[in-house]
């Protein structure tokens, strides 16, 4: 080990001591974090990394959604061409990689960093956990149960800023007449899912969206709670016409620059209001729950390691695995993400706003599994892709119900 490394090492107060690689080597990263925002915050991991290793962060982004990058990066996992580490969410999506054999192991760097302790909430770290034994590390909380506003709509439209979705449907008229977009989203499935999954838990509650996603009861899926959720979602179909953007991004550029009014996104659109120079409360809002129950769920984004046999790349492995998690990284990346640290012992104090709204929210326990930690990675696909043909189509709220109880209970 070179005294260079030995320094840098004990200067990250995260690290534990794990076998060093000899010399140093490149690590590609794949994520498919390319936005504006996303793009700052990745820099602000992979600067974190190489001021603390003599290794090399490759960036590997992949561009378009999660739905886009995960079937390539599994590809390359099971085509023998792995990536040094990649980005995934919490759930279910690497178990069949885990079950044969091909993530590394991390239960000792696990154990050494007591990640058990730090890990808040601990539905994060059972998420990397198959067996026993721990095969990711818990990056960021991320949760979809938000609604972004633009202050300047309203105040275009001379109606109050929206407070609730009540709100929001009270001034589609005159929101219409001053020339805004009411509510906007990218037409993509997983966006129509992160909208209704919002629905489910802010105007349902927390009994009603384990019900639903949890225990696929057929009396609450049928019932009519959820007839009343579906009602309202017809009605964001409405308020959602005449729009044709297909990017996140570009749905939460559309409220940045005040020509919509609301957006339903999870709490990464924070990135983009920041990266654009925008202040929470004077140019924007960020509601929870759609303005009732403030519940978030405890999801986000984890990084495994796939298997590799050259020691000197997994010993530098498991050095970027450390300061993922370190107190550095976690309040760098975070800030610019916009998401939640995993780590229960750091000093968040320098948040904004939006982002000390969720922190509350998670010190008083309001937190909810996300529905990809409830549902098989081919349940979530069936969803989404029916909402698609929902808000590609004039299907009737009691049609739709009836279609997504079936895709649930089909999963139970």
């Amino acid at each position: 080990m070179t005294n260079r490394i030995l320094t840098k090492l004990l200067c990250a107060s995260a690290l534990v001591a794990v076998p060093l690689a000899a010399n140093a080597v490149d690590l590609e990263i794949t994520h498919w974090w390319t936005s504006g925002g996303e793009a700052a915050a990745v820099r602000a991991l992979a600067e974190q990394f190489e001021a603390t290793s003599d290794n090399t962060w490759v960036d590997g982004a992949i561009a378009g959604s999660g739905g886009v990058a995960r079937p390539i990066i599994i590809s390359r996992i099971l085509g023998g061409d792995p990536m040094a580490a990649t980005q995934l969410n919490h759930g279910q999506q690497a178990v069949e990689l885990i079950e044969a054999g091909l993530m590394l192991d991390l239960t000792d760097i696990a154990e050494a960093g007591d990640w058990a302790n730090i890990v808040n909430p601990p539905s994060l770290l059972e998420a990397c956990t198959v067996e026993g034994r721990v095969y990711c590390v818990p990056l960021n909380i991320h949760s979809p149960q938000w609604m972004w506003t633009s202050l300047s709509a309203f105040d275009a439209a001379g109606v109050a800023p929206a407070q609730n979705w009540d709100d929001l449907k009270a001034a589609a008229p005159a929101l219409r007449e001053a020339g805004k977009q009411p509510l906007v989203s990218g037409a993509q499935g997983w966006q129509y899912a992160n909208q209704f999954n919002t629905f489910v838990s802010g105007l349902g509650g927390e009994d009603l969206y384990y019900a639903v996603y949890r225990d696929g009861d057929e009396a609450a899926l049928m019932g009519t709670e959820m007839k009343a959720i579906w009602d309202e979602i017809v009605i964001t179909r409405d308020l959602m016409a005449g729009t044709a953007i297909q990017d996140w991004n570009l749905a939460t550029a559309e409220v940045i620059n005040g020509n919509a009014a609301a957006q339903v996104m999870g709490d990464w659109a924070q990135g983009e209001f920041a990266v654009a120079g925008k202040t929470a409360g004077s140019d924007y809002d960020c509601i929870i729950g759609m303005g009732r129950a403030q519940l978030i769920a405890t999801a986000g984004d984890a990084f495994y390691f796939p298997v590799n046999k050259d020691e000197e790349v997994t010993a530098a492995q498991k050095e970027l695995a450390q300061v993922l998690i370190s107190p550095e990284a976690q309040v760098t990346f975070n800030l610019k993400k916009g998401s939640l640290p995993v780590r229960g012992d750091i000093d968040m104090s320098t948040a904004g706003t939006c982002m000390q709204k969720g922190l509350a929210v998670l010190a008083d326990g309001g937190t909810i599994d996300s529905s990809d930690m409830l549902l098989s990675p081919d349940a979530v696909g069936q969803i989404q892709d029916m909402l698609v043909d929902f808000y590609a189509s004039d299907m009737s709220a009691e049609d739709a119900q009836a279609e997504f109880a079936k895709i649930v209970m089909s999963d139970k």
